[in-house]
């Protein structure tokens, strides 16, 4: 068989001669519907997160975060917290509807139904406008997340003084709770047993329990107190009391005593 013979070649109209290379349009082309990303939009990005990152460090070094010192397992009145970026979480968890019975709720659903909302704000919101006003979801989300954010932290460090903490490994005492405290007194053993690690080696209460320092409550109210609980922020739950009813009234008289010794 001689060479070529018996080939045929047969051409496509569709298939063009000349390969022509993908050019999209000129932005030009959409005025005040998109911009290139490169540099117009990626240098305002840089820029915001330039703004944003000088700003933080400069927070940082006007007000470093505190440090506490090495923990005492004999500091029985310490009352160990979470780093501030938890703190709001830890707030959550002191109101009745996210605590005791409904701590799942508080600690499991609520934070995830929370969280879940900020990654789906996106899809919910598939708006192509950026201006927050044109995309109502997820700006409301983000405004609703930073609010709750910001309130319950500020709420949780309100209680605590870090300074105080940081020196001496426990909240500073307040000027009414400059008092002698007999520890030789009967009710003082019933309040060690029972109250001091809450409330402190003096009375002086911390982060979760309020000072018993210039409080005004009777005898027969203490003793309920302590029974029964109490409503309020902080409060105190029921049954916190261990001992007998003699030991409950020596320490009711305890802390009348020196809430009396106090105000003189």
């Amino acid at each position: 068989m001689k060479r070529g013979k018996g080939m045929k070649f047969v051409g496509d109209s569709r298939i063009p001669a000349d390969k022509q290379k993908f050019i999209p349009k000129d932005y030009s082309e959409y005025p005040g519907r998109t911009e290139p990303f490169w540099p117009n939009f990626l240098l305002k990005e840089w820029l915001v997160g330039a703004v944003f990152l000088v700003g933080f460090l400069c927070l940082t070094i006007a007000h470093p975060a505190p440090l506490e010192k090495m923990a005492d397992p004999t500091d029985t009145a310490y009352l160990p917290l979470p780093d501030w970026y938890f703190l709001f979480l830890y707030q959550l968890l002191k109101y009745k509807f996210a605590s005791g019975p409904f701590f799942v709720l508080g600690a499991i659903v609520i934070p995830g139904l929370a969280f879940g909302g900020l990654l789906l704000a996106p899809f919910l919101d598939r708006g192509k406008d950026r201006r927050p006003h044109k995309r109502p979801i997820s700006t409301s989300l983000m405004i609703l997340g930073f609010i709750a954010t910001f309130w319950l932290t500020y709420e949780a460090a309100s209680h605590v003084d870090y300074e105080a903490k940081a020196e001496n490994n426990k909240p500073v005492l307040p000027e009414e709770s400059q008092v002698d405290i007999d520890t030789s007194d009967p009710g003082y053993a019933a309040y060690e047993n029972s109250c001091l690690q809450c409330h402190g080696g003096e009375l002086e209460g911390g982060a979760a329990a309020p000072t018993l320092i210039g409080i005004d409550y009777t005898v027969d109210e203490i003793k309920d107190i302590a029974v029964n609980g109490i409503e309020g922020d902080p409060g105190m739950p029921a049954d916190q009391f261990e001992g007998t009813e003699e030991e409950l009234q020596q320490l009711a008289e305890f802390i009348v005593s020196v809430n009396e010794e106090a105000a003189e």
